[in-house]
């Protein structure tokens, strides 16, 4: 990835997630199409996928379903374990469901997030929470063979995409993960929410690693709701249900000075709003997407677009 010194175009859309919306298929989430009328609805024009399954996997209605909402695709998402063994077949199947879809409807995305260590339903403890020598160099090997596969065979950019309660947490971690894999074909997708939540400085891994900014999930998060996620150890899914995820300009990290950063990069980069609201009332989402979109243009970024 090469910085350029150009004006910058910080694109701005929306996702499932800030709907409510974890699994393909869930009775409590809001049904697809009212998401995709809302999303619309509420101004932006890019979207993600979302859990594999939630929007039609049909390439033809996918792209009919968008179309009809002057909605375009910008990236796919898909859970990772590579750090496991004989994990790559299982792993590349999901990557392949996701990326051919994407690509066939013109999205040139794909977001991995690590699985978590603990279940975001019930807290459980599903391994170690920290990864030994050898399986970190499993995990960056195997997203160097994947973000590679995946660009070589379907034409879409691998953005890696750390998160609370997996294995590429902290600031720290996010650094490691990036001292391990090749940015020709893996890079970041900077979640301004997962970073803070665990405790990171967005600007500072802007600052330090410029040329790995491929892809942003902004979010914030409440100080108070991580404050006791901190003492307590509670898990990522009790946090989100306690609001931990808040909508700007409420929580941390401040957006006007992240934005700024970025603009200041010269790339052009998707940046697409995620709340975890997971459960939420199913008339919760639209006001909440039209405030965060109306503030997202007030912060006084020129680069900062939905279109």
């Amino acid at each position: 990835m090469t910085l350029s010194t150009s004006s910058s175009k910080i694109l701005v859309g929306s996702a499932p997630d800030s709907w409510g919306v974890w699994f393909p298929n869930d009775p409590g989430q809001t049904p697809y199409t009212r998401f995709l009328d809302e999303v619309a609805a509420s101004g932006y024009e890019w979207i993600e996928l979302g859990p594999f399954g939630y929007l039609p996997t049909d390439p033809q209605k996918l792209s009919d379903e968008l179309a009809t909402r002057s909605l375009k695709l910008s990236a796919g998402t898909v859970f990772e374990h590579l750090h496991k063994d004989d994990s790559w077949d299982a792993v590349w199947m999901q990557i392949e469901d996701v990326a051919r879809l994407t690509a066939a409807v013109g999205g040139k995305h794909v977001v991995v997030i690590p699985e978590m260590w603990r279940d975001p339903s019930t807290g459980t403890v599903l391994e170690d929470r920290n990864l030994t020598t050898e399986q970190w160099r499993k995990k960056t090997d195997g997203m160097n063979e994947l973000g590679k596969a995946m660009f070589e065979k379907y034409g879409v950019r691998a953005q890696y995409h750390p998160h609370a309660d997996s294995h590429v947490d902290t600031e720290e971690n996010v650094y490691r993960f990036l001292d391990g894999t090749d940015s020709e074909f893996v890079n970041l997708c900077l979640d301004t929410g997962h970073i803070s939540y665990c405790g990171g400085d967005n600007i500072a891994i802007i600052r330090r690693a410029p040329e790995r900014i491929g892809y942003l999930h902004l979010k914030q998060v409440d100080p108070e709701v991580r404050a006791k996620v901190e003492a307590e150890d509670l898990p990522f899914g009790e946090a989100v249900k306690l609001g931990a995820m808040i909508e700007p300009p409420l929580g941390i990290p401040e957006m006007p000075p992240l934005l700024a950063e970025i603009e200041r990069l010269g790339i052009d980069v998707f940046a697409i709003v995620e709340q975890d609201m997971y459960p939420c009332e199913v008339d919760a989402p639209l006001p909440i997407a039209k405030r965060t979109r109306s503030y997202l243009g007030s912060c006084g970024v020129p680069s900062v677009r939905f279109n």
